[in-house]
């Protein structure tokens, strides 16, 4: 009987507050509806009408465990005032000591002006540092500020604060020079903090996942890591920023209305700010008693308790705290607590009343859970879609005194929130030391990253180079330009400047069949040009790619040419042209040292290249030998071809006036049109000569030292070259992803990246590769990509290390840029003083995959140039297969050239 009777009893009051009880779809509702207030808030055309504000608290990152130091805390939040000294160590005994003392806010002061208020703060942290004998230090100071502030930066706030009591509000921007300043101290205010916040940054502490914070006590809150890009009140898009949501104003807009109670509407009626902060008003702990309360009385005016008495003591505002619900919501002595606290307010309640009592309590308490489920699930399910993730994995800093005393609350609302966030993995720890020691790990995180930021805009300094800088770089090579021109310094010349007896550009009427053959890495193409002139001019081409193997690289100079016709002789089957006796360019993409249009001599091998007798060689005999050898076909070998002449050419097919050729790829090099009479190592003052100027070596003389790093010189120094092509290593895409390595790995050991921790990974040369810098830097990825891309690599980044990659890869790469538009800016400048212009029109051809690839690199090349070189007008034309089709065209001129030299004779 006792049991049908419990059962009837509980029935009944379910009926009655069935308004309180919510399904599963329900709870979703709420939380599809936060979802949307949240997107509100972070939009920049809806945050002024949004309900949730969704403020942003410029606390970018959470600890890494690396902090330390000596830190204040401050912590403004109520009418007692406390301030703490928080020793951050790396003892895993003890990583945190604190020391603090309590000052009470007299009520003149929480009533008066802000003035007011920061100058009692400011005493009382002199008072506090006198006594701990530290007024002499500039320690750092972290604020805990307990009220909705809009902040401007982590150290500054312009706050609309409502007073502690009272009604009146009063608007005060942080004078916080009034502690800063403080003629007794020095105290150096680093951060101001949310409640919150503060949670969030105690937890992360001890667990580095914790990226949500929430407080469930006399208010709720909850703040978390949101993407940056997402943020529109803030400028920028790279990383995440803590936004402190202010979720207990979800509902001022009436989107509750249809969960709200009438109880509800009659709190709010009675409250200090009636419409405002109603989703607090339905979870937090200031009000849950009073809810009880209002329950109660109905109840009893309808005879479903009390036998319908009601006492002074019962309608008396306040006389149900929150923390009577707990007490009679406990399993054991529970019922006994009710039945004291009902007896104090004279209603005389049976056994009965008790039971039905402790079911209300657990009614709108269960329901304060489920909401705060709800929203914390909005907040889950926003994580897991930032991050891409199928499942989330995190951690939820909780503190408050409803979460911490009430006896069922915290396990209730873990199962809720498991239930509506199924594909996540949510870990609740609770903040056992407060907000104020969050402050001081705000502090120390900003410190950390303050100081960390220093020490890499410091290594990073060295890279970016000033235009002063850039202009004496344009010098030098303009002075290694004259010395390798000059018979007497051109031996010992860096710059080599090297004639390659190609005497004019295109002029249209090149006509035939060329073979070009293209040689400059591990991949060889053989190409059949088609060239038809004409009103209806055209270049038809077919090619084949062959790999050249590592052992043939770096084998003999006999196996590598026999190699190479290996795959001329497959190519001519493959076209069915082997009785063909065809003219031959030969695209040779290294150092050679030209003594006419068909012989080349090896300078020196580049990009890999180790075959041996083959340096001080003529290439094009060691070719001929080679077709010799093989005895299947005839080729006339017409024109030994640099890429980068062949991208002039190519150029200039397409537009007469480009007289400037630009590889900017896995190397970097350059070429454009001397005069004759300047070209002091090659007979003849009349007319002009394309020079390749292998200005890879520019530097090997010493005299680009002063803008090397110790980046530079350690790439420099685990080359195959040491000592070589110091230029084309600063600049070239074949070395840019191992200087990012270099400086990685650097910042790694000094604990700036990846946890200090350095893999394996990044210790392997060369796995870096440019293309990676390219994919890094694109303005189109997000940061999450940028994790995905380092991961590939093995590197288990934060969003944190991701920001300092990219801006080490922008860094590199704007530097290589630029030094690249300095040497281009002494090129066009040359052009334009040999032939006594005032101002030059000239078109430079570029190739070269870090030039078409790269995002930033063209811009600000061309930017660079254009500032260095301001008296020429420079127009870029990319090049298509210079190597291929611009070695057909020099050979379609040579032998243009050579039938009017035979014609002359």
């Amino acid at each position: 009987p006792f049991c049908l009777m419990l059962m009837c009893f509980y029935s009944t009051i379910d009926k009655y507050l069935y308004s309180m009880r919510f399904s599963d779809e329900t709870l979703k509702d709420i939380m599809n509806r936060f979802r949307r207030e949240m997107e509100n808030g972070l939009n920049g055309d809806t945050n002024p009408t949004a309900t949730v504000k969704m403020l942003p608290t410029f606390v970018r990152s959470i600890p890494d465990g690396s902090e330390k130091g000596d830190f204040i805390a401050l912590d403004l939040g109520g009418s007692n005032f406390r301030i703490l000294r928080v020793k951050v160590t790396h003892d895993k005994k003890q990583p945190v000591q604190m020391e603090s003392q309590v000052y009470e806010t007299p009520d003149d002061i929480i009533h008066g002006s802000g003035t007011q208020l920061f100058d009692h703060v400011a005493d009382c942290l002199g008072d506090f540092m006198d006594k701990q004998k530290i007024k002499d230090k500039k320690l750092p100071v972290g604020f805990t500020f307990s009220f909705p502030c809009l902040q401007s930066k982590l150290d500054e706030v312009n706050s609309k604060l409502p007073a502690p009591t009272g009604s009146c509000n009063f608007r005060c921007c942080f004078d916080l020079d009034i502690i800063s300043l403080h003629q007794d101290y020095q105290a150096d205010i680093m951060a101001v903090v949310n409640d919150t916040v503060g949670t969030m940054m105690t937890c992360g502490f001890d667990d580095q996942r914790c990226e949500v914070g929430i407080i469930i006590g006399t208010g709720t809150n909850a703040c978390y890591m949101e993407e940056l890009r997402h943020i529109d009140l803030v400028e920028g898009d790279e990383g995440r920023m803590c936004i402190n949501t202010e979720w207990g104003s979800f509902g001022d807009d009436g989107s509750l209305e249809d969960i709200r109670t009438e109880f509800d509407r009659e709190i709010d009626r009675g409250s200090l700010n009636p419409g405002k902060q109603l989703f607090e008003k339905m979870a937090s702990g200031m009000y849950m008693g009073e809810l009880v309360r209002l329950i109660l009385v109905k109840m009893a005016k309808e005879g479903l308790l009390f036998e319908g008495r009601i006492t002074p003591e019962l309608l008396t505002r306040g006389k149900i705290e929150t923390k009577h619900v707990s007490a009679i919501e406990k399993t054991k002595e529970g019922l006994k607590k009710c039945m004291e606290i009902l007896t104090r307010l004279g209603v005389e309640p049976s056994d009965e009343d008790c039971l039905a009592v402790q079911h209300v309590c657990t009614i709108v308490s269960f329901r304060s859970a489920n909401l705060i489920a709800s929203t914390l699930g909005a907040i889950l399910c926003r994580l897991k879609e930032n991050k891409g993730v199928a499942r989330l994995r995190t951690t939820v800093g909780i503190d408050g005194s409803l979460y911490k005393m009430h006896p069922q609350y915290a396990r209730r609302l873990h199962k809720t929130v498991r239930r509506l966030v199924p594909d996540s993995d949510v870990r609740f720890l609770l903040s056992e030391s407060g907000s104020a020691k969050g402050a001081a790990m705000v502090t120390a995180v900003a410190y950390r990253l303050t100081e960390q930021a220093r020490q890499i805009q410091q290594t990073l300094a060295e890279f970016r180079l000033s235009k002063s800088q850039l202009l004496e770089v344009k010098k030098r090579m303009r002075v290694e330009i004259e010395r390798g021109l000059k018979k007497d310094t051109h031996k010992e010349a860096t710059v080599k400047m090297l004639p390659t007896f190609v005497r004019s550009t295109p002029d249209g009427s090149e006509n035939g069949d060329f073979l070009a053959l293209d040689l400059g890495g591990t991949n060889f193409r053989v190409l059949l040009v088609k060239i038809r002139s004409g009103k209806r001019r055209s270049v038809e081409m077919h090619n084949k790619i062959y790999a050249i193997p590592i052992e043939v690289m770096q084998g003999t100079g006999e196996e590598l040419f026999d190699h190479i016709v290996h795959c001329i002789s497959d190519f001519l089957d493959y076209m069915g042209m082997k009785s063909a006796r065809l003219p031959l360019g030969f695209t040779f993409s290294f150092p050679c040292h030209q003594t006419s249009l068909d012989a080349g001599i090896l300078v020196t091998w580049t990009k890999g290249f180790k075959a041996t007798d083959c340096e001080g060689e003529d290439v094009v005999e060691l070719l001929r030998e080679a077709i010799k050898r093989k005895e299947e076909f005839e080729l006339d070998v017409v024109a030994i071809v640099n890429d980068t002449v062949g991208t002039m050419m190519t150029c200039a097919y397409e537009e007469p006036s480009c007289e400037v050729g630009l590889i900017a790829g896995t190397g970097s090099n350059a070429c454009y049109m001397e005069e004759m009479k300047n070209i002091e190592i090659v007979e003849g003052n009349v007319g002009r000569m394309c020079v390749n100027m292998e200005w890879g070596a520019f530097g090997d003389n010493g005299c680009l030292d002063d803008i090397r790093t110790l980046y530079d010189q350690a790439v420099d120094e685990n080359s195959l070259n040491e000592g070589k092509q110091r230029y084309e290593k600063m600049c070239s895409g074949m070395y840019l992803g191992e200087i990012v390595r270099q400086i990685l790995i650097d910042l790694t050991k000094r604990g700036f990246l990846f946890r200090g921790q350095i893999s394996e990974t990044l210790k392997t040369r060369g796995i870096f590769e440019t293309k990676f810098l390219s994919q890094i830097e694109s303005d189109r990825l997000a940061l999450l990509q940028v994790r995905a891309i380092l991961q590939q690599l093995g590197l288990d980044s934060t969003c944190d290390d991701s920001i300092i990659v990219k801006e080490v890869c922008g860094t590199v790469s704007r530097r290589a840029a630029q030094i690249c538009g300095a040497g281009m800016a002494a090129v066009v400048d040359k052009i334009r003083e040999n032939r006594g212009l005032d101002h030059l029109d000239v078109t430079v051809g570029v190739d070269g995959t870090l030039y078409k690839l790269h995002p930033h690199f063209s811009r600000i090349f061309q930017q660079t140039v254009k500032e260095l070189a301001p008296k020429c007008d420079v127009n870029f034309l990319l090049s298509e297969d210079g190597s291929g089709k611009g070695a057909a065209l020099i050979t379609a001129v040579g032998c243009r050239q050579r039938e009017l030299d035979a014609q002359q004779h």
